[in-house]
């Protein structure tokens, strides 16, 4: 039997140990009584532990919950009739006759005749990692026990709405498991309430406190009745205040509740704090959220001249910031040594997805900047290379060709002035002209295939060392070979080739403008160039098309296991493969995908998170494009395909160098012209290669690391091997060195990863953690034109597929795909494709690169456009001047 205080506990009794006993909301008001200085009106919590044995006494609320934990979020009607059945029985419940009890001789100590704000307070919200604000309902200026008990018993009913049930879906939180507490707390009747955020919710600069105030009671403002002031406070000073029409306000009346009532005009714009409150306001949010240890969203009140706080919450939707001690929980960098500017790898490198920790582990021990992770994801600190005028312009001119987003972002905060200020004088930066770049050397192109033989011979040998290297000797080979990875992507030459491809586009693109008129020349140059061994990917799938078409058999048992959830039912390549040789054909297929296996079979989308499940592993994930092929292509198509493309790069070769020779000083400019589209076509499609031997390379780690985590989950000290990748590799190492492991990392490791997984990486974060978004700025585009960047000439209408994963591909010749990000693995749906649109992106990222040597008109860097394009829509994709149009 529970005694009577584990039903019923005062605020003083209350700290953040009682969360599963209170919820997020009284944890937090026992926690702010406790601080010096802040007044918090009285009140007490009835506990979960009252919710719970109100709910083990109705056994028929245990039935419907079982309900609905089988519905979807889709299943809206039936959602909507569980839940409303099960409010029913909880607002008719007889609360039990010792907490009823317990429940008067609080309010009696408290004072009967004062009214009171009934709150719910669940075990899921005001959590830092979510708010669950506004799920669970309120009532104020509740007077007298009844009303009191009955809005209790509205309170628990109350977790059972249609919204609250459906934001539990949408968070994986189990029905059964989400506890109630209710929060009972004296009123008080203020002249002026509101919100305080102790970070910028516009911009999420933790330095910059924003308050919120209006007339009468918070509600108004809360729920949107009324606009409210809003001031900011930096560094003790009042930086902006924004005085709004306050035209009505919400009042208590002394019988219970509360009315709405309109304020005279000689008020409504006046401001509703002094200048004097404002800063002793944010002065008490900076204590609040110093206790805490996370900037918070403050509810408070203002009566006669005193602060009240009757809430606060963590804001859930700041992103971290990059290099910070407790990325999660802190304000400022570690040792801050002045303002520090990062820029996301993530948007650089097509993956804006989270990594795991042992893929955070291998690309920061692989790369040679210096990198920072936040919401895991990677960050490079750009501010040492933003004090020098010379670095500025380097570095903003070189971001902007890949991402002019990123670009305009970092121009922002320069022109701005505010942040970043010039420390070293390294005399005037030098003007950079398109036609005066360092690196266009003229290399032979043999050196390309020599560079494509040394790096397969490597990764030959790495497999066969490996294999006889176990334990810590196996970490140690590892770490020593990355030093020869480093030292592969860090070939001068090899470099040297990739940057010579990409200047010559620009110089081709920059002067073929300027002499003949024509824009992004250098597009239709790069089509079927040699050694790009993606788009030689593409191909390669194309051909496996061609070998599975005689056989029905095997064409029934693709399209059954795409079915079955596009090679879900066959997780592993052993399966997928031993089904397949049983049929007719099935041999013939079997070895043709086998071969592209051994040479493809390391790629994934988001490959450079190196625990991604590979091609290899689940090679069922190719069945969508295989049978796509089938359906768009005639056989043969493939060779057909990098042929034609060819012969219209040639042509428009031709056709350029015939019309620059009409032109004055004609020869010497189809001279420098025919160098520039030979260094194009011999070095353009080298690009793709370094990235495709750096994954090569992880696959063989993460096949070795495998095994040894085998021996882990055999030993029981892993539960699964797949736990490995909640650890970075050093961690790892230590596991194997100590044969222990506290089990706990791996399961809050995979709690932050699903957390990561919601946010939304910015390109340009501060380490105040201020956002800074970049934007097009272009003119003479048609109205309601969604603006992006042009990186593969041409115009093309069609069916906009909105695609997120390559298991959802079902396209038909001619869609035109619509994606967050293209990675390599993405390649062979576009032979199927004629147009591209992606929300990430630059002129030399990856799809831009395929899309033009595939010749797709491509826009990419278009925010949102998988939100604002809706699957099946009728689009025009102008990837000549950079926008995409809703037909």
């Amino acid at each position: 039997m529970k005694i009577m205080s584990d039903y019923v506990l005062d605020f003083q009794n209350i700290d953040k140990t009682k969360f599963q006993v209170v919820g997020g909301k009284g944890a937090n008001l026992g926690e702010l009584t406790r601080i010096a200085g802040i007044h918090v009106p009285d009140g007490f919590c009835l506990s979960t532990d009252a919710f719970e044995r109100v709910m083990e006494e109705t056994p028929s609320i245990n039935e419907l919950l079982d309900q609905l934990s089988r519905l979807k979020v889709k299943d809206r009607d039936k959602i909507g009739e569980l839940s409303g059945e099960i409010r029913s029985i909880i607002e008719r419940i007889a609360i039990p006759q010792d907490i009823h009890s317990a429940i008067s001789r609080h309010i009696e100590q408290l004072g009967e005749r004062n009214a009171y704000a009934i709150r719910s307070s669940a075990t899921a919200e005001d959590l830092p990692t979510a708010s669950f604000a506004g799920q669970q309902d309120t009532f104020l200026n509740s007077n007298g026990k009844e009303a009191i008990l009955k809005h209790i018993r509205q309170c628990w009913a109350s977790l059972f709405t249609d919204r609250a049930i459906i934001y539990r879906l949408q968070n994986g939180l189990d029905h059964h498991k989400v506890q109630l507490a209710v929060v009972i707390q004296q009123m008080v009747f203020p002249q002026v309430a509101g919100i305080m955020f102790t970070a910028d919710p516009v911009t999420s600069n933790r330095n910059i406190l924003s308050i919120d105030a209006s007339f009468g009671l918070g509600e108004a403002m809360v729920s949107g009745l009324v606009n409210a002031d809003n001031y900011k406070v930096q560094d003790g000073k009042i930086i902006d205040k924004k005085i709004s029409a306050k035209k009505l306000a919400i009042y208590a009346v002394e019988a219970g509740g509360t009315k709405e009532q309109e304020i005279e005009p000689a008020m409504q714009t006046r401001q509703a704090l002094t200048d004097e409150q404002i800063l002793q306001l944010a002065r008490l949010g900076r204590t609040i959220e110093a206790h805490f240890g996370y900037p918070q969203d403050i509810e408070w009140c203002l009566v006669d001249d005193t602060f009240y706080i009757v809430q606060s919450r963590p804001i859930t939707t700041l992103y971290p910031i990059p290099g910070a001690d407790n990325a999660e929980n802190a304000r400022r960098s570690p040792a801050d040594c002045g303002p520090r500017i990062y820029v996301s790898v993530g948007h650089q490198q097509m993956m804006t997805d989270p990594m795991k920790p042992l893929g955070l582990s291998f690309y920061l021990m692989t790369t040679r900047a210096p990198m920072h992770t936040a919401g895991g994801r990677l960050f490079v600190d750009v501010a040492p290379m933003l004090v020098s005028p010379v670095g500025r312009q380097t570095l903003v001119d070189t971001l902007g060709k890949s991402d002019p987003l990123m670009k305009d972002a970092l121009t922002t905060l320069i022109e701005r002035g505010d942040f970043i200020k010039p420390i070293v004088d390294d005399g005037p930066a030098k003007g950079h002209s398109l036609a005066d770049y360092q690196t266009l050397q003229d290399y032979d192109p043999a050196l390309v295939s020599d560079l494509i033989r040394r790096n397969e011979t490597s990764v030959q040998e790495l497999k066969q060392a490996i294999q006889t290297k176990s334990g810590l000797e196996l970490f140690d080979f590892i770490q020593e070979d990355i030093l020869q990875l480093k030292k592969i992507m860090a070939d001068p030459q090899s470099f040297g080739m990739i940057m010579t491809g990409m200047n010559a586009s620009y110089w081709i693109n920059a002067n073929m403008q300027e002499w003949l008129g024509e824009k992004n020349a250098a597009d239709i140059l790069s089509q079927s160039v040699s050694n790009n061994i993606t788009s030689e990917m593409g191909l390669a799938l194309m051909e496996i098309a061609d070998v599975v078409r005689p056989f029905p058999e095997v064409i029934d048992y693709l399209q059954r296991s795409q079915y079955a959830g596009a090679g879900n039912l066959l997780v592993t390549a052993n399966a997928f493969l031993h089904e397949l040789v049983k049929l007719e054909g099935g041999q013939e297929v079997h070895d043709a995908i086998r071969a592209f296996l051994n040479k493809y079979g390391m790629r994934c989308a988001g490959e450079i998170d190196m625990t991604r499940t590979r091609w290899s592993e689940k090679p069922g994930a190719l069945i969508p494009i295989i049978l796509s092929n089938l359906k768009n292509f005639e056989p043969g198509a493939s060779k057909g395909k990098f042929e034609q493309r060819r012969q219209e790069a040639l042509e428009k070769e031709q056709e350029l160098l015939d019309r620059l020779r009409q032109l004055a000083d004609g020869a010497q400019k189809a001279n420098e012209t025919k160098r520039m589209i030979d260094l194009i076509r011999n070095f353009a499609g080298y690009r793709e290669y370094p990235k495709y031997g750096m994954v090569n390379r992880y696959y063989v780690y993460k096949q070795a690391l495998l095994k040894e985590a085998e021996q882990l989950v055999k030993a029981t000290i892993i539960r699964e091997k797949e736990d490995i990748y909640y650890l970075s590799f050093d961690e790892f190492c230590e596991v194997v060195r100590t044969n222990t492991l506290d089990y706990q990392l791996i399961s809050q490791r995979k709690d932050e990863y699903k957390r990561y997984e919601k946010l939304t990486p910015p390109r340009v974060i501060t380490s105040d953690g201020e956002i800074i978004t970049g934007a097009y700025k272009r003119e003479n585009l048609p109205t309601d034109a969604i603006v992006g960047l042009a990186v593969s000439s041409g115009v093309i209408e069609g069916r906009a597929r909105v695609i997120l994963t390559m298991e959802m591909a079902d396209l038909e010749a001619g869609d035109i795909l619509v994606t967050s990000f293209t990675d390599p693995s993405w390649t062979p749906l576009f032979v199927s494709i004629k147009g591209l649109v992606t929300e990430v992106g630059g002129l030399m990222t990856h799809g831009a690169v395929i899309a033009r040597e595939y010749g797709l008109p491509a826009v990419v860097g278009v925010e949102n456009a998988t939100r604002l394009i809706k699957d099946g829509q009728r689009i025009r994709v102008n990837g000549t001047d950079g926008y995409v149009e809703i037909l």
